[in-house]
């Protein structure tokens, strides 16, 4: 079993999570980053763990592969709900999404 390398500006570890109280269930994120994101049957998207389980517990994170690294801040920027957001892990400060600097 081989471990993804994160992603991170200067190699710092990003986290992705989705505010559901914001989703339209657009599914943008699921067609951007399939591997990350996933509808699931109340029509609102969430994040999906390293492992493919889907994480519904609300304000659940999940590590940003660096593959997919483009994909994610894609969906967090074409998002219409604007309740994706992708943060440091190091000191939660969010660099794609609605709360970016």
């Amino acid at each position: 079993m081989t471990v993804q390398q994160e992603a991170g500006v200067d190699g710092e570890a990003l986290e992705v999570w989705i505010d559901q109280d914001l989703c339209t269930g657009d599914g943008i994120c699921v067609q951007y980053a399939p591997e990350v994101f996933e509808l699931d049957i109340d029509g609102l998207a969430y994040v999906k763990s390293p492992g493919d389980e889907l994480l519904q517990t609300p304000g659940a994170t999940t590590p940003v592969p660096l593959t997919l690294l483009r994909d994610v801040a894609d969906s967090a920027k074409e998002c219409p709900g604007d309740c994706i957001h992708v943060r440091r892990v190091s000191d939660s400060v969010e660099v794609y999404g609605p709360d970016a600097e």
